[in-house]
């Protein structure tokens, strides 16, 4: 059998009448979605709709919390108390949790979003306030975080199951960390460019950056932004090019079980 690895994609990040992101389309694509819970994008009914859509599909569900940056999609930096960041985390991850059990449905994972995500890479306190965030909540969630990052070894340090993730669509820094959007050739956009990222990576065995270094690491899931014009053909291009490669792709909770040589029905 080959490789089993998971897509994922960030979901339900419309707001009210302002629509964001092509979820219908990607998600017979993923087998894992990450919705916002309100604080740099989605609100209640989205968030419900949202649900609704991927437990059709058949995908795995997990919580994507934010800084509280509505207006700035969760991108802007903020420097909060630690008490004050895991009780906005909680207060995050429990609402979706709740409308995923109103719908029959449960979270098996937690994404940082945005800002809240590159702090938690690179800051060892931020990351210990999100893994908290998470213990408090529910330690058998899986944490989705960027592959070598702080972020990563927190939740590894804190017992949680981690689960290292690569991106599609953004290029990498020597030291592990995403290029800052800012700076030019952070982001790719042409899917024929982000297969190639892809791949590159997982020949290579880990995160290879812009100059050309390798950084070893394992990757059990590969995100495909949902906001970006070029999402749904990239994701499309990204999925053809793996399963050609021989790897199963899988429900995220699947790939990190121990044993499960048989793929799900949904991601068949």
């Amino acid at each position: 059998m080959g490789q089993a690895i998971n897509l994922n994609a960030d979901l339900g990040e419309s707001f009210g009448v302002w629509r964001m992101g092509s979820d219908a389309e990607l998600l017979p694509l993923v087998g894992t979605a990450s919705i916002a819970c309100g604080f740099h994008a989605g609100d209640p009914l989205v968030m419900r709709q949202t649900l609704r859509q991927a437990l059709a599909a058949g995908v795995s569900l997990g919580a994507h919390p934010s800084y509280p940056d509505l207006q700035g999609f969760g991108r802007r930096v903020m420097r909060l108390p630690a008490d004050e960041l895991e009780a906005l985390l909680i207060y995050q991850i429990g609402a979706l949790a709740g409308m995923a059990q109103a719908e029959g449905g449960r979270l098996t994972h937690v994404k940082p979003h945005g800002a809240l995500s590159n702090m938690a890479c690179e800051e060892a306190a931020v990351a210990g306030s999100v893994v908290a965030a998470i213990r408090s909540f529910d330690p058998t969630l899986i944490l989705l975080a960027p592959a070598v990052s702080q972020l990563a070894r927190a939740g590894a340090a804190g017992g949680l199951r981690v689960a290292s993730e690569i991106f599609a669509d953004r290029t990498y820094t020597d030291a592990g960390n995403l290029l800052p959007r800012s700076q030019s050739g952070s982001q790719l956009h042409a899917a024929a460019e982000c297969v190639a990222h892809v791949l590159r990576m997982l020949d290579a065995g880990g995160i290879v950056s812009v100059g050309g270094r390798h950084i070893p690491t394992e990757v059990h899931s590969i995100c495909v932004h949902g906001d970006g014009a070029q999402a749904v053909a990239a994701a499309t291009a990204i999925r053809s090019a793996l399963l050609a490669a021989g790897m199963r792709l899988l429900p995220l909770p699947e790939v990190l079980a121990p044993a499960d040589p048989v793929p799900s029905a949904a991601m068949v």
